[in-house]
């Protein structure tokens, strides 16, 4: 099984919503698919299950942390969704290395049963992004076109507590940077400077979806995808022209991340 973990250090970029078209992407192409929302918002959690795809595991995702062994149900495609527990981890400093611990013992315990885990987490640098980047094998950092969020790649990169590079060096010599996805793209004169500002500092971060020059993976700002994400759909099936529209646009971003993360590609990504 390889796990995938969506992190970034700033709320509302739409990782959630990017988790949720990964998931069903996984799952609709044949990959044994495990979702888990560490997040207590429960912004990935809803809208898988509304979908009514996965089925819902009894345990919510505190307990792969605070108790041992873990069981989900033997089926293609699960959801450990959020739980009220999650809040209370980090305010247990005593417990983290045990909480780490289960979450990996979690992870090893179930790597036959699925192919493919995709991990929500919570913006905040605490004990569930360090048991999620420990236990990983690949991080996606979705990412908006504002000089905020630039400005923020250093942090993702080099926090003294949760930076990948630390979490590499110190936890988890496999984990392996897929690379930054820029969300809720606009064809706007700000973005388009700020878009041409990332390529200029991040280059070598960024997911090439194409031979082309200035070919990388994004996610459009378009209302289907928010659609999707409130309603009981799967995008690519919404009947409309918009969903449609909007999915030839995604579509090749996250069969990028597909074949990166599978293995099928021939390179795991950017270099942390």
């Amino acid at each position: 099984m390889k796990t995938l973990v969506l992190a970034n250090q700033k709320g509302g970029v739409g990782k959630s919503a990017v988790a949720t078209l990964l998931a069903h992407y996984f799952a609709q192409h044949g990959q044994r698919t495990l979702a888990i929302d560490l997040d207590h918002q429960g912004n990935f959690s809803k809208p898988l299950r509304l979908s009514d795809r996965p089925e819902l595991s009894a345990i919510s995702a505190d307990a792969l942390m605070t108790s041992t062994p873990a069981v989900v149900p033997a089926m293609p495609f699960v959801l450990v969704s959020s739980g009220a527990g999650l809040l209370g981890l980090e305010r247990q400093p005593t417990l983290h290395n045990t909480f780490g611990r289960n979450f990996r013992s979690f992870i090893t315990g179930v790597d036959s049963q699925f192919d493919l885990c995709v991990i929500d987490t919570n913006p905040n640098p605490d004990i569930r992004l360090i048991a999620a980047l420990a236990s990983a094998d690949f991080v996606l950092s979705p990412i908006q076109l504002n000089q905020e969020a630039l400005d923020g790649v250093a942090a993702l990169l080099n926090h003294e507590r949760v930076g990948l590079r630390k979490i590499k060096a110190v936890m988890n010599p496999k984990l392996s940077l897929i690379g930054l996805l820029p969300t809720m793209v606009e064809s706007t004169p700000f973005q388009r400077e700020n878009f041409t500002g990332l390529v200029a500092r991040y280059l070598s971060l960024l997911i090439p979806v194409g031979s082309g020059a200035g070919q990388f993976g994004l996610i459009p700002k378009r209302s289907a995808i928010a659609e999707a994400q409130a309603a009981d759909e799967v995008l690519w099936e919404m009947k409309k022209t918009a969903a449609r529209d909007a999915w030839k646009e995604i579509e090749p971003t996250l069969a990028r991340i597909t074949t990166i993360v599978t293995g099928h590609g021939g390179d795991h990504g950017a270099r942390l």
